[in-house]
């Protein structure tokens, strides 16, 4: 099969769908399959495919979509600047993806419900969709609104609310079968959007463990702190992950015990206001911002604690690598996480902004080492068992091929 990988979001980028993206197509390359990878660049003012020269920039798009687009006439939905940038974005994608030929393709992979709608809307008619849903764009949107202090966001931006909504259904429903790493993504999709339950699959994300496995051997120029057991949180430095809270929680455990040091791994649009919290909480000589590193394998393996105290996820890679690595992991109940971390086993779970409890969760883990030892191997044994890539992929190739029979490809 000739496959295409396509994302709304730029790639690369940080995050779990550029190396979800990245070990699929080597794993179905190896498999035999022909796989492109399309998404925005990374100025994010054009579309290509990855690895090639096919591109089309934004602005030459821009002059024939403001033709069609009369401001004036445009109702109050495209008017907010929340909803006319995806749009315009998501029209870009369709003309971008329709130049590059898609009739080559036996099945578009479609990692986000704009990506979805876009390319569904250019496809040919035997051409397969099948769409990962990574996480819940409209959710992540409505947080993003209460962050701002808009508290009553439903209610002040109600249009763009329903855009969103919307977008989170047709994107699924454009797609022959929709595709979740989670049973709580399911049900999300299910009872908030409407989305049929029997249209979505729940497939949970394999891992790589070999390149994972060598990027540990390497190790790092990092050294552990004597004398002190390591926290490690390898996250992007936004809203969404929840690093505020796992500082507040290591303000309280600083109150009762100071044998341990958490680094910070990974960059983001907060880390400013996240090292003036932790400057507040006066812990200066006990968080450190890592930024990007490309050797978070070894830094995990220096660890003693893997924590992860996100407000929303579905399926985190940080999780699984952690686990690989054989390391206990004190997560929040958000999304998928519970379905990662059994509690009392492979980790701990408390509730989303919990804080004492998180903070408690640590000290355990800190005060006993055999504890805390035992459950990084349950960890490593369980993420070997759990995380197939193979399995994984098997799934897609069922999928794509479900998929290009129904519209008569195969």
């Amino acid at each position: 099969m000739k496959i295409l990988l396509a994302t709304y979001w730029p790639i690369p980028h940080l995050g779990g769908v550029w190396p979800f993206m990245l070990q699929l197509k080597k794993r179905l390359e190896n498999w035999g399959h022909q796989v492109d990878l399309m998404g925005n660049g990374p100025d994010e003012y054009k579309y290509y495919i990855y690895g090639t020269d096919l591109k089309v920039m934004k602005d030459d798009l821009m002059h024939m979509l403001q033709a069609k687009l009369n401001r004036n006439a445009l109702p109050a939905l495209h008017q907010d600047p929340l909803v006319r940038r995806v749009e315009m974005d998501r029209y870009c994608m369709e003309l971008a993806a329709a130049s590059f030929g898609l009739q080559q393709y036996d099945v578009i992979h479609a990692q986000d419900v704009i990506a979805s709608l876009a390319l569904n809307r250019v496809r040919p008619p035997s051409t397969g969709l099948v769409a990962s849903i990574h996480g819940s764009l409209a959710r992540e949107i409505k947080i993003l609104l209460d962050e701002e202090g808009r508290l009553d966001s439903e209610r002040l931006r109600p249009l763009a609310h329903l855009y969103y909504r919307t977008l989170e259904y047709q994107g699924a429903m454009a797609a022959e079968k929709a595709v979740t790493a989670s049973n709580w993504l399911k049900n999300v999709l299910s009872r908030e959007y409407g989305v049929p339950a029997g249209h979505i699959e729940v497939s949970p994300y394999g891992f790589d463990m070999e390149p994972f496995a060598r990027k540990l051997a390497a190790g790092t120029p990092l050294v552990r702190p004597e004398g002190k057991k390591l926290i490690v949180c390898p996250a992007r430095l936004e809203t969404i992950k929840g690093i505020n809270f796992l500082i507040d929680a290591l303000a309280n455990l600083k109150q009762r015990r100071s044998d341990w040091l958490c680094w910070l791994v990974g960059d983001g649009d907060k880390r400013d206001e996240l090292i003036a919290q932790v400057r507040a909480a006066g812990l200066e000589d006990d968080v450190q911002f890592l930024g990007h590193r490309e050797d978070v394998p070894a830094i995990l393996a220096l660890s003693d604690i893997f924590a992860h105290p996100s407000v929303q996820d579905n399926q985190p890679f940080a999780v699984m690598e952690a686990q690989t690595a054989g390391k206990p992991a004190v997560v929040s109940n958000a999304g998928g996480l519970p379905e990662m971390v059994a509690h009392g086993e492979t980790g701990f779970v408390s509730m989303v902004g919990d804080t004492d409890t998180l903070a408690y969760h640590l000290e355990l883990l800190l005060a006993d080492d055999e504890l805390r030892l035992k459950m990084g191997e349950a960890a490593r044994l369980s993420g070997c068992e759990r995380w197939s890539l193979d399995r994984m992929t098997q799934h897609f190739v069922e999928a794509y091929q479900a998929a290009g029979h129904s519209r008569g490809r195969f």
